[in-house]
């Protein structure tokens, strides 16, 4: 069997994304950070393998619009490569780097691969498993950030999603989510519908081109 993923859609409805296993290292810089990210394709890691662009789109965002991540507790949901957390360690945050049991190994790969010559400014970036909706109370509810880079694509997951994030910033925490909004993955309806019951939600950034919205959302108080 042979699967063909389009570019335009990289969660085709069949899970026979990447057969074969195969690592690529890629060197980003940003905001004056170079990370050395190694990504595992394999039909174990599926979407959790690749640095999407939305990824990328936050992390520039962080940089344009002087996001102060310095001494900031945050903890990344669906981290994979981890390079949104990796950043924000590298500029002096308490990083979490979460996601499924199978993404760790690549996480912590690239967490040893980006600590800097001087040590991290803060600690190293932690990395631990977590099940949306399943074990979220292990977690604690004290960050200043909650980060999402392209994690909205399976309608089944967003109730799942919404009580991870009401626990996460029960005592006020903000998120950053940056999405491509497919409307075939019912994308949109997350951030019109799910998001909103529990979260004031701000449009921030669009980028047409890519197709990229990123949002920041703050617990609601009425």
């Amino acid at each position: 069997m042979t699967c063909v993923v389009d570019e335009d859609d990289p969660f085709p409805v069949d899970d026979c994304l990447f057969l074969e296993t195969f690592s690529q290292d890629n060197v980003y810089t940003l905001l004056g950070e170079e990370l050395n990210i190694r990504q595992v394709f394999g039909a174990n890691l599926g979407v959790a393998a690749p640095v999407w662009e939305a990824a990328l789109h936050l992390c520039r965002y962080f940089g344009e619009q002087s996001v102060q991540l310095a001494g900031k507790r945050i903890i990344e949901l669906g981290a994979g490569t981890g390079v949104v957390g990796i950043l924000a360690a590298r500029l002096g945050a308490k990083v979490t780097l979460t996601d499924l049991p199978l993404a760790l190994p690549q996480l912590e790969a690239n967490v040893s691969a980006n600590m800097p010559s001087s040590g991290w400014p803060s600690s190293p970036p932690t990395v631990c498993p977590l099940s949306w909706g399943e074990d979220h109370m292990n977690f604690p509810s004290d960050w200043d950030l909650v980060l999402c880079a392209d994690i909205i694509y399976l309608p089944e997951t967003y109730p799942l999603l919404m009580e991870t994030l009401a626990h996460l910033c029960k005592n006020g925490a903000a998120v950053y989510l940056s999405s491509k909004m497919r409307k075939e993955h019912k994308t949109p309806s997350f951030y019109e519908e799910h998001l909103p019951s529990r979260f004031n939600v701000e449009l921030v950034h669009r980028h047409d081109k890519q197709n990229n919205n990123i949002y920041k959302a703050t617990p609601r108080t009425d």
